[in-house]
């Protein structure tokens, strides 16, 4: 009845269901790593305020060592512009500098959050400097930081205007700020170079690391999608395999508790009159309930989280249908089984399904069909497949029946659709015109392959064939 590895596919299944996600125990960084960059990521401001203050202070340090070079010129040469510059004294080239500094190396700190608002004020501090200052600033690589924030957190319909801005930006530093005695085309090589190719590698390495990001995020996403459809799905095994389970149960114990309660009818009846009659009755009493406490041990089993491979049998099937009907006959019950066509060997699923189907019907008259009632049980081998119908001539479930029939409607018609649909059958119910019920089972099967049917060595067809013949 159990299948090896059940349990543990059941209870896998359970804890992934109700645990959600994995949990990695392991960290990915060890000695503090992990919570040190996750307080940094928290603080993002804090951290960019690291290379704003650094900046500020290349670009206070670049000022005061251009307004050195400024007012001690040894030679006296002093460009126009310089001169002008040195004209305010140091204390103007202090109030005139140090606002642009500060207007580039702020917005280093809220980069992340403003990337755009960001780079605009500090490309317009630099545009003023640019037109006010004789040369650059250690604080001007604060632009090159802005512009990969803002390739690496906008789209490049934003970032590409910003890159357009700053190789414009380039040309007018280098035709601004290199001296007159430098050609023209060294002027192109600098403007080139050391400017404009600063600010394309760092536009380059924003835009990489925006597309790196977004394909990491795309990652988590799926990762995240595939583990919740792993949930459901494990959700939805665990709710079949319960569903199987429950229907296996109500087969065994609606089947063995039927036939206990007809015996111990008959025992109460028989008592005094009939002493020995009362004495079989309570040995079957005695062995059915043993029998059925053992399939529900091998059941049961599978739930439990020792050794799965313990205590397990294997499935029963038309083989077994000698006992069944032997077990109602000795419950008092009329069975007659009839064979109809070459048997032909069937997977080990869908003969559970036909016994089970034979094995349900006959509970139910035990239960709704009268003390009286007799069952005539057909198996008809087709080329297609097989049809079985189990026939009563008891009061059916319409009757008023005996105390059995009495306790209200149950789960045997729903498991037994289940069990044949599974396999592509159907199953039709009802009570017939002339009085009784019958239950028609059309289960297809197609030839048995290897897969299907272990070699054991046996003649499979012949090996069922006398068993039905016994039963019969």
């Amino acid at each position: 009845m159990a299948r090896p590895g059940l349990g543990l596919r059941l209870r896998e299944d359970r804890r992934s269901a109700s645990g959600g996600t994995t949990c990695r125990c392991r960290r990915a960084y060890p000695w503090g790593v992990s919570a040190v960059y996750a307080w940094l990521s928290r603080h993002p401001r804090l951290v960019d305020a690291v290379p704003a203050f650094w900046l500020a202070v290349l670009g206070v340090a670049t000022i005061r060592g251009g307004r050195s070079a400024t007012t001690y010129q040894p030679s006296g040469a002093v460009p126009a512009a310089a001169a002008g510059a040195a004209s305010f004294g140091a204390r103007h080239v202090l109030v005139l500098l140090l606002p642009l500094v500060a207007a580039m190396v702020i917005p280093v700190v809220f980069r992340r959050k403003y990337p755009v608002q960001a780079f605009t004020v500090a490309a317009v501090a630099g545009a003023i400097q640019v037109l006010t200052y004789s040369r650059p600033l250690g604080s001007d690589l604060a632009i090159l930081i802005l512009l990969y924030t803002l390739a690496g957190y906008r789209p490049r319909r934003v970032s590409v205007p910003g890159l357009g801005v700053c190789l414009a930006g380039s040309v007018a530093a280098v035709a601004v700020w290199a001296p007159s005695s430098v050609s023209a085309l060294n002027r192109a090589l600098m403007a080139v170079v050391i400017f404009s190719g600063t600010a394309l590698v760092a536009w380059v390495l924003g835009d990489s690391m925006r597309h790196r990001r977004s394909y990491l995020t795309s990652l988590e996403d799926r990762a995240a999608r595939l583990e919740r459809e792993r949930d459901a799905q494990a959700q939805i095994a665990a709710a079949a395999e319960r569903a199987r389970i429950a229907r296996e149960l109500h087969d065994v114990i609606a089947h063995n508790v039927s036939v206990m309660v007809v015996q111990a009818d008959g025992a109460s009846y028989a008592l005094r009159s009939e002493p020995e009659r009362t004495a079989q009755a309570l040995n079957a009493i005695s062995h059915t309930g043993r029998q059925a406490l053992a399939e529900m041990r091998r059941l049961l089993g599978i739930l439990r989280s020792g050794d799965e491979q313990a205590g397990l049998a294997p499935v029963p099937g038309l083989d077994q249908l000698r006992e069944l009907l032997g077990q109602a006959r000795e419950a008092g019950m009329s069975v007659s089984l009839t064979l109809e066509g070459p048997v032909r060997p069937l997977p080990g699923g869908a003969e559970l399904a036909a016994y089970r189907v034979v094995q349900e019907s006959l509970t139910n008259t035990r239960k709704h069909g009268g003390l009286a009632a007799a069952a005539a049980v057909t198996l008809r081998y087709e080329p297609g497949g097989l049809l079985l119908q189990v026939t009563d001539d008891g009061l059916g479930t319409s009757g008023p029946g005996t105390g059995a029939a009495a306790e209200g409607p149950g789960h045997g018609l729903t498991g037994m659709r289940e069990r044949i649909e599974m396999y592509g059958g159907t199953v039709q119910a009802g009570p017939l015109p002339g009085g009784g019920y019958e239950v028609t089972a059309w289960l297809p099967v197609t030839a048995a392959g290897p897969d299907q049917l272990p070699d054991d060595g046996l003649d499979r067809p012949g090996r069922s064939r006398r068993a039905l013949d016994g039963a019969a």
